[in-house]
């Protein structure tokens, strides 16, 4: 692993996470005895000689190559993650689409989960497969039938567990057994549940990314990617990472390592409300099914109660299928639950989704209309409220 500015470097094998979050990335004494680490600005670096220069040995050497403050953030999250790199992206499609860059060329073919985040499938479609990538979707359930779908010029498997829309949770061990010693990264997008809570590279990924956007900011206001890596696939990635021109900028990677500092606690907090909020719809007379992981009747519960250790805000549930005005009129009126494509703030919401024209290698088989939970930090009995009266509307328009 890099050597990063901190001198707590003993803290990554000895403490546990929370006093990674708390004390990995800072270095009070380099920084006249303030806590946290400045925003250090600047694209130009100056040398003090040819020699230095020419040696190519300087830990700076151009803005776009890293600073103090990006590498406050790269330092936290490559312990975390039990990482041998992190690489900072503007966003969480940044990350993913540097990593499958890095990793898929022209005549190779791929594999991607077919619960992935709708912007990687975008990315797929509108940049992998132009470039003669060969692009094939498969059912996130698979396991260690994925087999099947490998290929002698197969590079890549991405997998998202749970999927974000639908929470299929994917058998990574299985998946990675099946790789065998096939030249083939397997990626794991990671952001449900952080890797407090999940942790791919121990389970066989190589490679993991996150849209930090949601749980490591914490606060809705920056856009944010990473990119870890075990050390057989960090070069590889670096030098596309680097080809690529992907940088991001200080005070972006500084509001990161502030919400860093709370991401233990704001996970606990998010992690009971949904539940919570979950096992109250399950006992609501107008909901159809709940979909978290974590409820032992979800079909995944077995592989998430081995591979995970806690769970994340983001679930879904439905409701008895009904004509768009009985979701208009649920959602128009909402108090509290706002409607965006985001989550991981500290703010609710609420998102219809539509998830059978994004499948191509499953079919969605549930029925009624979808909507997906993000549970922020208003108060409980607020929420239920807010969203009892919500599903009201919905059954009184729909005339049920």
């Amino acid at each position: 692993m890099e050597n990063f500015m901190s001198d707590a470097d003993d803290i990554s094998s000895s403490y546990g996470d929370e006093t990674v979050l708390t004390h990995l990335g800072r270095n009070p004494k380099d920084q006249h005895g303030f806590v946290n680490t400045p925003v250090v600005r600047g694209s130009t670096v100056l040398f003090e000689s040819f020699e230095e220069l020419e040696s190519g040995k300087r830990q700076y050497a151009y803005g776009r190559h890293g600073n103090p403050t990006n590498d406050a953030v790269r330092h936290v999250i490559t312990n975390l993650e039990r990482a041998d790199d992190t690489f900072l992206a503007p966003s969480g499609l940044s990350a993913i689409s540097t990593a499958l860059t890095a990793v898929a060329h022209s005549g190779d073919h791929i594999l991607i989960s077919d619960s992935a985040y709708e912007p990687t499938r975008q990315f797929c479609e509108s940049v992998l497969r132009p470039n003669k990538i060969d692009v094939e979707y498969y059912d996130p359930r698979i396991g260690s039938r994925i087999s099947d779908l490998i290929r002698s010029n197969t590079t890549a498997i991405l997998t998202e567990s749970p999927g974000s829309l639908t929470f299929e949770v994917q058998d990574l061990p299985a998946i990675a057994q099946a790789r065998g010693n096939r030249e083939i990264a397997i990626i794991a997008d990671n952001s449900w549940a952080t890797p407090l809570y999940y942790k791919p590279l121990e389970l066989g990924a190589d490679i993991v990314v996150h849209a930090g956007t949601k749980m490591f900011v914490g606060h809705s206001d920056v856009l944010f990617g990473t990119i870890s890596t075990n050390e057989k696939w960090t070069n590889k990635v670096r030098g596309a990472y680097k080809a690529l021109g992907v940088c991001v900028s200080p005070e972006d990677s500084f509001l990161v390592a502030r919400g860093l500092r709370t991401l233990s606690l704001r996970m606990k907090e998010h992690q009971k409300r949904a539940l919570d909020l979950a096992h109250w719809l399950e006992g609501h007379a107008l909901v159809e099914k709940v979909i978290h992981p974590a409820l032992k009747q979800h079909p995944d519960h077995d592989i998430f109660m081995r591979d995970f250790t806690g769970s994340g805000s983001l679930f879904a549930f439905t409701l008895k299928d009904a004509p768009k005005n009985a979701v208009s009129e649920m959602l128009n009126h909402m108090r509290l639950f706002g409607m965006g494509y985001s989550w991981g703030g500290f703010e609710s919401l609420i998102l219809p989704v539509t998830i059978k024209q994004q499948r191509s290698a499953t079919r969605w088989k549930e029925e009624g209309n979808l909507f997906r939970l993000h549970i922020g930090f208003e108060d409980f009995d607020d929420l239920k409220a807010d969203l009892d009266d919500a599903i009201k509307r919905y059954a009184a328009e729909a005339n049920f």
